[in-house]
């Protein structure tokens, strides 16, 4: 017991260390409803602080209401009495209001986002210095914000002001002391005197004073009567106890100290309310009409229990018979808390009330539906499916499928699901997809399709796929095509890596080389096709062949010539674009020719002008190299003619 007595001392020995530093009086407590609050000098970090609070059995104190916040300013302004002088600075005292590292301000709150040490994340009272810092990457904490050298007045609470929680060894700017704060159970009243003497009260949280206006559960009181250090002394010891359900008592009976020399003179006997004197110097207490005496025979108490108001909060009290007890009765959608005092919400939510979702409120519940439902049908709380595909409704770009709760889209054939949210439908480019171009000459992608066509001079063959060597003509047409396709071309169109090309047989009749890929496209795809008059580069002049690029359906795969005649076909601009596509190739086999011509030719040049250089350079040079010799058949005709009778003659 010793032990346990001098643990509990340790933290009452800590804190008269640190008001020993400025000289002040530690001990500053007030207690009223069910907690305690006491006030301390000593510049420590939050967390120091709560320390020394935690130790006790308390907490930092908390401010939840404008009475609380009375209470803490009554024992602050108890502490300032009792330091002799005091400068005019601003002093800081911790709380118990804090917000951890990571969670972010929340303007919209009264606590801003902090929540009490003790427990409780938000409650209507506050009372801000000024603008909150919309901070995140630190602790936070809260202080009391006082002058030091004025009276703290009743109608002017300290304010609250957050900043930096500290460490030790640096507490933070201006921190003076802390609030600590601790809860009980229940509260005696003051031990009444009927003559001289004193009462000291040693509270659970090692604290004493003589000036409590309630004492909590627990706690130790010593009463010393008679005046100063006379023979007739006497010293009595009691203990708060809990009687009965929210009755606590000393366990005393009748008034303390009382002496006949003063009667009911000294602080009315003791009495609660009336003081009768007796002819032989005794007194008895009293009480007056609708009170009755309670057991320590110096209290009186109502005759209606409830005239008190025991009850708190939404809790009505419900006289028992005789006077003697109460209940305290809660309304609808409330229940009893552990004290019996008080009234706490029922979650009703705990029996399932509702189809889907259920979300309690104070004193009641709401029902509520899960996405995808809406409420409608009988009973409370009934939830039926949402139609997400109804007409007019459909997030779907093309196909919506309802289920239960929600939906799903889905796209045409040619289209594949896209967007975020999986509700749009994208065309597929089937004539660049990962198995190869699907068309065995060119393919030219459509909204949801496509189709094949082939190169000038050849047609489409029946299966819609493979090119076939087209009909010839012995001269160019005499008048433009029939008809011209008019249709919007869109996507893209690709040649195919090597162009199938028409095979002979042994009868020197073209045949179309089979494939296996077949165009995946509409059933109701019209089939037609487009001839493309062009003149064959390879072909004798004169003859004109006549290619055609030609729908295909994924149902049929065969091919519909139109006007009935199968080699007889219209022009369309797919036959246009492979007019072009080969007038491309021509001209760039052409430019490449001149380019590769151009090229050998100045190379040519440059290897002869490099051999002349070379060919004078290996020339030896002599002095007869600028003279030259006569003919020698000149000069012997000379010779040989110097006799003839006619110079310049032979005869």
């Amino acid at each position: 017991m010793a032990t346990s007595v001098g643990l509990l001392l340790l933290p009452l020995l800590l804190l008269r260390q640190l008001g020993a530093g400025t000289g002040a009086d530690t001990e500053a407590v007030v207690c009223a409803g069910t907690a305690c609050y006491t006030a301390h000098w000593g510049k420590l970090s939050a967390a120091e602080a709560q320390n020394l609070c935690l130790q006790n059995g308390g907490n930092l104190a908390t401010v939840k209401s404008e009475e609380e916040a009375q209470h803490v300013q009554q024992v602050l302004a108890q502490l300032l009495r009792r330091e002799a002088a005091l400068t005019a600075r601003m002093g800081k005292f911790w709380i118990g209001l804090q917000r951890e590292k990571g969670k972010c301000l929340d303007p919209s709150l009264p606590l801003k986002g902090f929540s009490w040490v003790g427990g409780g994340e938000d409650t209507p009272y506050s009372n801000w210095h000024k603008e909150l810092r919309n901070s995140c990457i630190s602790k936070r904490c809260v202080s009391l914000l006082l002058d030091l050298s004025q009276p703290l007045l009743p109608r002017r609470l300290p304010k609250w002001s957050e900043g930096p929680c500290g460490s030790p060894g640096s507490p933070g700017s201006n921190i003076e002391g802390f609030v600590c704060k601790f809860s009980f159970k229940g509260m005696c009243r003051p031990l009444a005197l009927g003559g001289p003497g004193q009462v000291t009260y040693t509270t659970p949280f090692q604290t004493t004073s003589s000036s409590l206006e309630a004492v909590p559960f627990a706690s130790a009181a010593n009463v010393a009567c008679g005046e100063g250090d006379k023979d007739d002394s006497q010293s009595h010891y009691f203990l708060c106890k809990e009687k009965a359900p929210d009755v606590f008592d000393w366990g005393s009976s009748g008034p303390l100290c009382v002496s006949p020399k003063y009667g009911c003179n000294f602080n009315n006997g003791g009495c609660h309310q009336d003081c009768f004197e007796g002819g032989d110097g005794s007194f008895l207490c009293g009480c007056r009409p609708g009170f009755r005496l309670l057991d320590d025979l110096v209290t009186c108490a109502s005759r209606n229990p409830c005239s008190s108001s025991p009850c708190r909060g939404g809790a009505t009290c419900i006289p028992g018979p005789h006077g003697k007890n109460y209940t305290c009765r809660c309304p609808q959608g409330y229940q009893l808390d552990s004290s019996q005092l008080d009234c706490v919400d029922v979650d009703e939510c705990q029996d399932s009330p509702c189809a889907q979702e259920c979300v309690n409120t104070p004193g009641s519940f709401r029902c509520e539906c899960w996405v995808g439902y809406e409420p409608g049908g009988p009973g409370e709380g009934a939830c039926q499916d949402v139609d997400e595909c109804a007409l007019g409704h459909s997030p779907c770009a093309q196909g919506c499928t309802n289920t239960e709760g929600s939906f799903h889209c889905s796209c045409e054939e040619g289209y594949v699901l896209a967007g975020e949210d999986g509700t749009q439908c994208q065309d597929v480019d089937e004539c660049v997809g990962p198995g190869g171009p699907l068309c065995d000459s060119l393919c030219f992608n459509t909204q949801g399709s496509f189709r094949c066509g082939c190169l000038p001079g050849w047609v489409l063959a029946p299966n819609g796929v493979s090119c076939a060597m087209g009909p010839v003509s012995l001269g160019p047409p005499s008048g433009p095509p029939d008809e011209e396709y008019k249709g919007e071309r869109e996507g893209s169109t690709v040649p195919p890596a090597a162009t199938a090309s028409p095979t002979r047989g042994p009868e020197s009749t073209p045949k179309s080389t089979p494939t296996t890929r077949r165009p995946l496209l509409s059933s109701d795809a019209p089939i037609t096709s487009v001839p493309l008059e062009v003149l064959a580069p390879s072909g004798s002049p004169g003859l004109w062949r006549e290619p055609s690029i030609h729908h295909t359906t994924a149902a049929s795969g065969a091919q519909e010539p139109a006007g009935g005649d199968s080699s007889v076909a219209t022009q369309n601009d797919d036959g246009t674009d492979g007019q072009k596509l080969l007038l491309f190739y021509i001209l760039g086999t052409v430019v490449g020719i001149l380019l590769l011509l151009a090229l050998a030719l100045g190379l040519l040049v440059y290897r002869k002008r490099r051999a002349k250089r070379e060919e004078k350079k290996e020339k030896p040079q002599n002095a007869a190299d600028s003279y030259s010799w006569v003919p020698e058949r000149a000069e012997s005709r000379a010779m040989e003619n110097q006799y003839s009778p006619t110079p310049g003659t032979d005869c």
